[in-house]
């Protein structure tokens, strides 16, 4: 496998490199949806797959055109995001041998840090996002009928794939539910498969404000996505898409998003004192709509906060936490990123996690409130409903694989989310930018 890996990265990289680069970021979202991560060319100790290969070329293609470069600012989320990569290298390297641990972080470096880099220089401006997810629309309509056809007729291609893992090479059992199997495509695990459908989910929605044919697309791709979200048949991606869709209707009604968070604040304190235990308890027996094991993601908290004392500096140095009795488990399998987040890289690695989300969030919130466009504020909606998606899947289960790798590439999206605005300009009277916005109706320029 090792010359189809390398022919599916080179075929690849040529194209980013002669390409556009909306469309080289394109092609390395195509190879990293469809070819599987774990297929990878081994160099001594070193695992490099096809997708990881694409980045380096793409990145490269950013940093040497001076177009590029000169449009990238960094903000406050590049700052957060860069600490905490600092982070997880330097926990890494003290709690690992250095040579191990750089090798591993290289790897992790590239599948994120600068998947989240190549979105930040290649989206430059509204043109280039939504170009993007229009060919992200497209590429995801052949995988989710993958998804369709491993669910309903257990048809895996992919399946013979996992045999050249070095990892791991043993089969899966796929666990079916009310009749249908559980899909997952070229990715790792159903759950990962799944949530990439509904994480995509709001930037396809939002392509409903496209003015041809593609206004009517966006409504057949966001089905598409639902329909692939589903095939995974895992709770974890059910529990995203509904609050996606959730959050997307509340779009129309954004007059009752403070009082619905009053509203769940209260309904938390009441739980907790009705039931005479923590409120995430009983949310968490009745989050999952396809049934199986879930209270074990409300003792894994209970347990973190109890030895915080043993992994708040540096974490468990790459050992098991030892809470498997208490979860059922011979192993502790940690299915919160959160507190995954605290096991690897202790205290500061939870606090760079929610740094990012924090600055992106508030980031997406500023933007919409200065924004006068109505298409702007409906994109960092989207934006806003995928971040707050992923916060809500990291309490059910750690991101890898491809998934975390896509969501670090919308992460750099958000961070490029002020070059959706036409323009800015400097006010006479205050020391601030404001957004202008422009009226689809008339032709003046209206500075809100």
């Amino acid at each position: 496998m090792d010359n189809v890996t390398l022919g599916i990265a080179g075929t690849a990289s040529l194209l980013v490199l002669f390409l556009r680069p909306t469309r080289a970021f394109a092609v390395y979202i195509a190879v990293l949806l469809f070819y599987p991560t774990y297929v990878v060319v081994t160099v001594g100790t070193v695992d490099i797959s096809a997708s990881r290969i694409v980045i380096a070329v793409l990145l490269a293609k950013c940093l040497a055109y001076e177009n590029l470069r000169s449009r990238f600012k960094w903000c406050r989320l590049d700052g957060w995001v860069a600490f905490y990569m600092g982070i997880t290298i330097v926990i890494m390297c003290i709690t690992s041998p250095p040579l191990e641990a750089l090798e591993n972080r290289a790897g992790f470096l590239m599948d994120t840090f600068l998947a989240y880099l190549a979105a930040r220089f290649c989206i430059t401006d509204r043109a280039a996002l939504i170009s993007v997810v229009k060919c992200v629309g497209v590429i995801l309509v052949p995988l989710a009928i993958l998804g369709v056809l491993e669910s309903a007729a257990d048809w895996r291609p992919y399946a013979s794939f996992r045999q050249y893992c070095p990892w791991r090479s043993e089969g899966k059992i796929h666990e079916a539910r009310f009749g249908f199997k559980r899909a997952e495509g070229p990715f790792s695990h159903a759950i990962m498969f799944g949530t990439c459908f509904a994480m995509l989910l709001p930037c396809l929605w939002s392509l409903r404000h496209q003015r041809d044919y593609w206004r009517s697309l966006a409504y057949i791709l966001s089905g598409v996505a639902i329909i692939g979200a589903m095939s995974s048949m895992s709770g974890g991606p059910w529990n995203t898409l509904i609050v996606v869709i959730f959050i997307l209707a509340l779009e129309r009604y954004k007059h009752w998003v403070k009082p619905l968070l009053i509203f769940l604040v209260l309904s938390c304190i009441f739980i907790e004192i009705a039931s005479n235990r923590p409120f995430y308890h009983v949310i968490v027996s009745y989050a999952n709509p396809l049934g199986g094991a879930a209270g074990h993601r409300a003792v894994i908290i209970d347990c973190a906060i109890e030895d915080i004392g043993k992994w708040w500096l540096v974490g468990y140095r790459g050992q098991d936490p030892g809470w498997g009795p208490r979860l059922g488990m011979a192993f502790t399998d940690v299915t919160n990123g959160f507190v995954l987040a605290g096991v690897y890289y202790g205290i500061l690695g939870v606090i760079g996690l929610c740094a990012i989300f924090t600055s992106a969030i508030r980031m997406i919130v500023r933007l919409h409130n200065l924004s006068y466009e109505p298409v702007v504020k409906s994109w960092c909606w989207a934006l806003g409903t995928i971040l707050i998606a992923v916060i809500i899947t990291l309490m059910g289960v750690g991101l890898f694989g491809q998934t975390r790798t896509i969501f670090y590439c919308i992460l750099g999206v958000v961070g490029s989310a002020p070059n959706l605005v036409a323009k800015k300009i400097m006010s006479s009277t205050k020391y601030e930018y404001k957004i202008v916005g422009i009226r689809h109706s008339m032709d003046e320029c209206v500075v809100r």
